[in-house]
């Protein structure tokens, strides 16, 4: 047996042994050719649930085509960021009746960190600092310093991993990446979220890179309030609406920097003075995007019946066997892993330093291997447990090794 084809077989076994391999079907995995394709992005897009474009053609046709107006009642469109809401609660540990779905990521870290600087003032108006973890997405971070320039806060930006140790009475208000979008580190939520409250401080999590891949324990470690995208590993689609969490006892503080008409107690009596609705609904602003909303519901049913603790093993099953693919096919010293070897500290992605990454990610993609590339020299591989499958990531590495063997010859 070489030692080329025994990764080969030993995917083959993982593959057979693999409980969740039954939900690959629910995919479109092919190109426009129908041609097999490994798709490893789906950490930035994740791929299209096949009973979507039905459900999508059905709002179009029926709800909006032959209902019209009458479909935000009859067909459930007025409900629909609570009820979709409730649906991703499950996937990253939320109690229903805590989760709203609309807008923006970005739009819903400002509502969250305006509004969690703003009850962390009202407990003590010294509280003036917003802390912010250094390899943030850019967004996030965007948002933070405009979101401190709103409320008069201080921002600053430091480690994760060393805002457990500086976090204090001026603290209003922590914001903090669950994974890190480059790295595919995991920072851990548990600690950091005890630590913030221990100041007084609240916590605002963004779990873009983390929800459907992982476990997140929202209500299990007491999460104050928390956003995420839903067109990665939920696979809700290109724009598909983000979804805000407000922790139960935190719901009547919440004080939305954004209140809208749909937010209101009573959003068709159109008073000229803003009351908020109870619960999550009070995240709400305007009219939700109905199409994008309902696409995302249909999407969430292929988690129907999925036990998260199962894709999470699956999901560092895949990223310690892409690993050892690697070191069994690419040229030793070609690439370096940034990605943490240890469990507890990596998310669903390996991220492979390589100095002449863009163009071999140009060239993966031509032979059918989709990953990304983040400047300056990082490759990024995604692995979505739902379809993604030990074969796929042996191939992978397989003809990653080609083309670093070919660019060195």
């Amino acid at each position: 047996m070489s030692e080329l084809t025994e990764p080969r077989e030993e995917a083959a076994k993982l593959d057979a042994a693999d409980e969740l391999a039954g939900k690959r079907e629910h995919f479109v995995l092919e190109d426009e050719k129908g041609e097999r394709v490994v798709y490893l992005d789906g950490n930035s897009l994740g791929a299209l649930p096949r009973t979507v474009p039905a459900r999508v053609a059905e709002v179009v046709e029926h709800e909006w085509g032959r209902l019209r107006i009458r479909s935000w009642t009859e067909s459930g469109w007025w409900t629909a960021p609570e009820r979709v809401g409730d649906r991703i609660a499950p996937l990253v540990g939320a109690a229903p009746g805590q989760i709203v779905v609309g807008d923006s990521t970005s739009v819903n870290v400002l509502k969250a960190v305006v509004a969690a600087i703003r009850m962390a003032r009202k407990d003590n108006p010294a509280r003036t600092d917003l802390l912010v973890d250094e390899t943030t997405f850019p967004t996030d971070g965007y948002i933070a310093a405009s979101a401190a320039r709103l409320t008069g806060a201080a921002i600053r930006a430091l480690p994760a991993d060393g805002i457990p140790g500086s976090v204090g009475p001026r603290t209003a208000a922590v914001l903090v990446n669950h994974v890190d979008y480059r790295t595919g580190e995991l920072h851990d939520l548990p600690g950091i979220t005890a630590a913030v409250h221990e100041a007084g401080a609240y916590a605002v999590w963004d779990l873009c890179h983390s929800a459907g891949a992982l476990p997140v324990g929202l209500d299990e470690h007491g999460v104050d309030l928390a956003v995420g995208c839903t067109y990665k590993y939920l696979n809700g689609g290109p724009g598909a609406p983000a979804y805000l969490y407000v922790r139960r006892d935190l719901q009547s503080r919440f004080d939305s920097p954004l209140p809208g008409w749909n937010s209101h107690a009573d959003p068709f009596g159109m008073s000229p003075e803003y009351e908020p609705a109870e619960g999550a609904a009070r995240g709400r602003v305007g009219t939700p995007d109905i199409l994008s909303m309902l696409a995302l519901e249909e999407a969430l049913t292929v988690w129907d019946g999925v036990d998260i603790a199962a894709v999470r093993e699956k999901s560092l099953a895949l990223t310690d066997f892409f690993l050892r693919c690697v070191e069994a096919h690419v040229p030793a010293g070609r690439v370096e892993s940034v990605t943490p070897a240890e469990h507890a500290r990596r998310g669903s992605q390996v991220a492979l330093r390589c100095a002449d990454a863009g163009e071999v990610m140009e060239e993966l993609i031509r032979r059918g291997v989709v990953g990304d590339f983040r400047r300056p020299d990082v490759l990024r591989f995604g692995f979505t447990p739902l379809y993604t499958s030990f074969a796929d990531v042996e191939h992978a590495a397989r003809v990653l090794g080609e083309v670093l063997t070919e660019r060195a010859a």
